[in-house]
């Protein structure tokens, strides 16, 4: 499978490492009264879609960025890629 790295282009998959759906960008607040329920819920509760799904990918054998790709469970075929920064911050805004 083929990454297209927003700055460096295509890479093979092999040089990253699948860490999970791309919610975990959205940490609870410790701080917060229910803390320890959304914690478990952040934790060990998550969607197994089939279909499209973000997901967070690390660039371990290159620049060492996080990445958001938006990929199609059934065929593999991806259909975004994106920086998990630049996604953080646009859903930071949008709260």
């Amino acid at each position: 499978m083929i990454i297209d790295h927003p700055l460096l282009g295509p890479r093979d998959a092999a040089e990253f490492v699948y860490l999970g759906d791309a919610s975990l960008i959205e940490r609870p607040d410790w701080q917060a009264e229910d803390a320890a329920e959304r914690f478990h819920d952040y934790l060990y509760l998550r969607d197994n879609p089939a279909g499209e799904h973000q997901e967070l990918w690390y660039h371990e054998q290159g620049d060492r960025s996080w990445l958001v790709v938006t990929r199609d469970t059934l065929t593999h075929e991806i259909l975004k890629v994106e920086l998990a920064s630049d996604v953080a911050r646009a859903r930071g805004r949008r709260k």
